[in-house]
């Protein structure tokens, strides 16, 4: 079974910016994201990115060739020697001034010097840039759990410059992403599942899928509901439990030491229908009397207040 975050990627490839201007941004944070840049003895450079999702690399493929058509393009597949044995697409746009003008395009390249993800903010001036460089970024190096699990999307990558970017664009669009670093890796992410929908709703991802993590959340929501009533429920009863126990304790010893029947009427007849009701609460106890849970409660305080006394006489002889 894929994961959530796989069926996700796999709807955001077949969304297409409208314009050339977000196809570039979702261009470039994939390359940002994933790629390495090779070069040859003519300095032309080259574009190698590797996925494990082979509609990312189709992805990839499709930008490259609306962005520069002649550009030249290998993919090669390799099988994964790791436990989960993956497949990995390897996809190359060989070293070549159709590459170096991809590059250029970009903002990657100036006068044959490669520039840091920083100078992305250059071409990132409307939403719908944002929200197509933010998509790239999910495909390139993005995760989301499934909605039945905890609440938690994140981007990760080892360029700082190009984590910050990414929180920064996210907060502009007022997602209340958080940053860290793990083991040199940087992380921006989200917790929320109210913020989760909305991302996933700008980057593209269709309604449907958008329900499904809905009525899961919503399914979650009412089980954790039902979980915390009974739990609830569970320590009510364990606190009467333990206060009937110590009830019964305490008539027990105001018997062995004689002293029940100097009791009042009220209170005798209460420690005996607590003796016979041992799992009845204090106001099942005060139904059955026909009086209030209050006047069972002073009763019983009488009782733990005299055996309490018994208890500190014996401990002084």
């Amino acid at each position: 079974m894929s994961s959530f975050a796989s069926q996700v990627k796999n709807e955001l490839v077949h969304v297409l910016g409208s314009q050339t201007c977000c196809k570039m941004a979702e261009l470039a944070a994939l390359l940002r994201m994933g790629a390495t840049i090779s070069f040859n003895s003519k300095h032309d450079f080259g574009i190698n990115f590797v996925t494990e999702n082979a509609a990312v690399a189709r992805k990839i493929l499709s930008l490259f060739k609306s962005s520069v058509p002649k550009i030249h393009t290998e993919v090669t597949v390799r099988r994964s020697r790791r436990l989960r044995k993956h497949n990995s697409y390897a996809v190359r746009a060989i070293p070549s001034p159709e590459t170096n003008s991809i590059l250029q395009k970009l903002g990657f390249l100036t006068a044959k010097n490669l520039l840091d993800a920083g100078t992305d903010r250059n071409f990132l001036k409307k939403d719908c840039c944002k929200i197509s460089y933010l998509r790239g970024a999910f495909l390139g190096g993005g995760s989301v759990n499934r909605p039945e699990g905890q609440y938690h999307l994140e981007f990760f990558t080892d360029n700082y410059n190009f984590v910050k970017l990414i929180y920064d664009l996210c907060r502009e669009l007022y997602l209340p992403v958080g940053l860290t670093d793990r083991k040199n890796v940087y992380i921006v992410y989200l917790k929320e599942s109210e913020a989760i929908l909305e991302l996933l709703g700008l980057i593209g991802v269709e309604d449907d899928l958008l329900r499904d993590f809905e009525s899961a959340r919503n399914l979650k929501e009412i089980r954790n509901q039902v979980n915390r009533l009974i739990n609830c429920e569970t320590a009510n009863l364990q606190r009467t439990i333990n206060a009937a126990v110590r009830q019964i304790n305490n008539i027990k010893l105001i018997k062995r030491y004689d002293k029940f029947e100097d009791l009042p009427k009220v209170v005798k007849q209460t420690a005996n229908l607590r003796i016979k009701n041992p799992e009845a609460s204090l106001t099942e106890l005060a139904d059955i009397l026909k009086c209030s849970r209050s006047a069972i409660n002073h009763r019983m305080r009488k009782l733990d207040v005299l055996a309490e006394q018994l208890r500190k006489g014996d401990m002084a002889k």
